[in-house]
């Protein structure tokens, strides 16, 4: 399964790209918002920071004017990724992108029905909001699970890409259901290295290292 950053701050990029495990990066509009910067100058950077697909999110709601924003965040860099949301407008814009052989990651998806009108629309990726499911008295990874068993049903080449990572037991869920991709933000995907257990038999060698005769 592949780790994806879920954020547009480029130095905490930069630090998950030093630990050896970015594979990719999802921005959004409120990841941009943050940086008080603009938008092409943040994409471009993470662009050229990142080696694999970085994912640009269109804010456009009309199918032709998603389109040739669409065209445009292409462009951006040969690994951008246009991010459009899983509307009628959307996905009648990233299916003409598609058919171009531009990369579609379709996001805002809350059912398994919408991911499978992004698979038939050509999509790259389907990210799912798992935690955002969860919080509204849903089962996100059930929602997660029947995408899985939809897209093998069909031999769809769509990516499952699993959003909206809450703690790191969402991680290992994604990883069991077999899902392509997990993005997380900064902090879950630190919290994954850590274990209460690790640190006590840390301690305890350290300690009886401080025994052995010098």
């Amino acid at each position: 399964m592949k780790f994806y950053l879920d954020t547009a701050d480029v130095e905490q990029i930069a630090e998950v790209k030093r630990w050896g495990l970015l594979d990719g990066v999802t921005t959004n509009p409120s990841h941009i918002s943050k940086t008080g910067r603009p938008a092409r100058e943040v994409w471009k950077e993470i662009c050229a920071l990142v080696d694999g697909p970085v994912s640009l999110q269109c804010v456009q709601t009309e199918a032709d004017a998603i389109y040739e924003e669409g065209l445009g965040l292409s462009k951006v860099a040969d690994n951008a990724v246009v991010k459009i949301p899983v509307t009628i407008e959307g996905m009648i814009a990233a299916k003409r992108l598609a058919a171009q052989g531009i990369p579609i990651n379709v996001t805002t998806c809350f059912s398994a029905a919408q991911a499978l009108i992004a698979a038939k629309c050509g999509a790259s990726y389907i990210s799912p909001f798992v935690g955002r499911i969860d919080n509204v008295g849903q089962d996100g990874m059930e929602v997660a699970r029947e995408i899985r068993q939809v897209y093998d049903n069909y031999g769809f080449e769509t990516q499952l890409l699993f959003a909206g990572v809450r703690h790191p037991l969402h991680v290992r869920d994604a990883a069991l259901i077999g899902c392509d991709v997990c993005t997380m933000m900064f902090e879950f995907m630190k919290q994954l290295y850590h274990h209460p257990l690790t640190d006590i038999a840390i301690d305890l060698f350290a300690k009886d290292w401080e025994k052995v005769p010098k």
